[in-house]
């Protein structure tokens, strides 16, 4: 009897301190300044990529920004690296979405990817 005690408690502890992680893509297409451009003639060049990542830590899941927030958080950090000057647009924006928990602790992590490119 102790020894099933034993391993019914050592499978316990091991449970508790296992943790989950739950990830996701966001590829919706984000007008970031509401232009219409035709890309099928070739009088553009990609300049670079950009990426940025905002996050959040929750306690018994309180505090930090909603992740409407963070979404929305990570995509103007996004414009703000990209620099975009004269005829630079910004283009083919994903936002993926990565969520950690451990027990009581929540850590959720925004990503934004976008590529810069300039008209010639």
């Amino acid at each position: 009897m102790k020894r099933f005690v034993a391993l019914l408690m050592s499978l316990v502890v091991v449970a508790m301190l296992t943790g989950c992680s739950v990830t996701s893509n966001h590829t919706k297409n984000v007008n970031l300044t509401q232009t219409n451009v035709v890309l099928q003639k070739d009088n553009f060049k990609i300049v670079r990529t950009v990426s940025s990542e905002v996050s959040s830590t929750y306690v018994f899941g309180i505090g930090g920004l909603s992740k409407s927030a963070l979404r929305d958080n990570a995509i103007a950090d996004l414009t703000e690296k990209a620099d975009l000057k004269g005829s630079q647009a910004l283009i083919n924006v994903t936002v993926k979405s990565d969520t950690q928990i451990v027990l009581f602790w929540t850590k959720t992590t925004f990503r934004a990817y976008g590529t810069v490119i300039e008209f010639d």
